[in-house]
């Protein structure tokens, strides 16, 4: 490259540009990429300290039960005969309020700032379409929510086995609790990220995006308490209850664990209520997919 100065004389300045010649992923290599890098961002890896805050203070409020549940296991461990105890892993699944806020937070940091910042046309440059950037944000935020959902029941499972009389006792009478935690879990993550992604995708604000997030689980979840009732008990539950966007993954959750729906449910005495919120909840997945379809379709980018 020839570089010519104002007195008129020139430089020869040999930059070694070279063609890249190491290897060259295809779609599946990109997709991996973004993955990661929605990861990352969501982590706030690589980033100032104080986007690390939320995601691992959260992180922290999730895992204090299980570390209090443990220690008051070990303090009365040899007080009482019945081992107390504040939470057991099927409730434990479902800490709503805090993947509620963790979706809430991530969801549109992860993706409100590429179409804002216009760095689609960049992404589809490369051998990507829009389903896998989908498939890329979707599994980042859901591995990330089952990652900090299957970390506290380590804590809680390796902790009860420890203050246990018997290490290898306890082991077997919960290995069902080995499949049904890592089960209800993915169940819960895959449709928390499916719906917040998907909302956050219809704008490039992340405030708004947020904001939507929280209004439309708590805005369905008060109308639904409005329609069941409080009575719902005595008068046999109501399937209004799947309208419900924040606790319809765990009406699954109490069909993985219990094998039904769980007898505090307002679907408890609902004719085929397990199946009712089975569909509702595929119904909700589904359209979440075709709005991030339509949303990163080719005209979109």
């Amino acid at each position: 490259m020839t570089m010519v100065g104002a007195g008129g004389h020139g430089a020869v300045y040999d930059r070694g540009y070279r063609p890249y010649g190491g290897p060259r992923g295809q779609r599946g290599a990109a997709t991996m990429a973004l993955w990661r890098a929605s990861i990352r961002r969501a982590l706030g890896l690589r980033r100032s300290w104080r986007q690390k805050v939320a995601p691992f203070v959260l992180l922290a409020v999730v895992t204090l039960p299980a570390v209090i549940n443990v220690g008051i296991g070990y303090v009365t461990r040899e007080r009482v005969v019945n081992r107390i105890e504040i939470v057991n892993y099927r409730d434990y699944v479902g800490v709503s309020s805090a993947l509620l806020l963790f979706v809430a937070i991530i969801a549109p940091d992860v993706m409100c700032p590429d179409r804002r910042q216009r760095v689609l046309p960049l992404m589809f440059a490369r051998p990507l379409t829009g389903l896998d950037y989908v498939v890329a944000k979707v599994g980042a935020i859901a591995s990330i929510m089952v990652a900090f959902s299957l970390l506290p029941q380590m804590v809680l499972f390796l902790g009860n086995m420890l203050v246990s009389d018997s290490a290898l006792d306890y082991l077997t009478g919960h290995l069902d609790v080995l499949w049904k935690v890592p089960a209800a879990v993915l169940v819960l993550a895959v449709y928390y990220a499916v719906v917040g992604v998907a909302v956050a995708s219809l704008t490039d604000r992340r405030i708004v995006a947020g904001a939507c997030i929280i209004g439309i689980l708590l805005v369905t979840s008060i109308a639904a308490g409005i329609l069941v009732g409080d009575d719902f008990r005595r008068r046999g539950g109501s399937p209004a209850a799947v309208i419900n966007v924040l606790a319809l993954p765990l009406y699954l959750r109490d069909i993985i664990f219990l094998g039904m729906v769980g007898p505090r449910s307002p679907l408890n005495e609902v004719p085929n209520g397990g199946l009712l919120a089975l569909g509702v909840y595929l119904l909700v997945l589904a359209v979440g997919s075709a709005t991030l379809i339509w949303r990163y379709r080719w005209v979109e980018r």
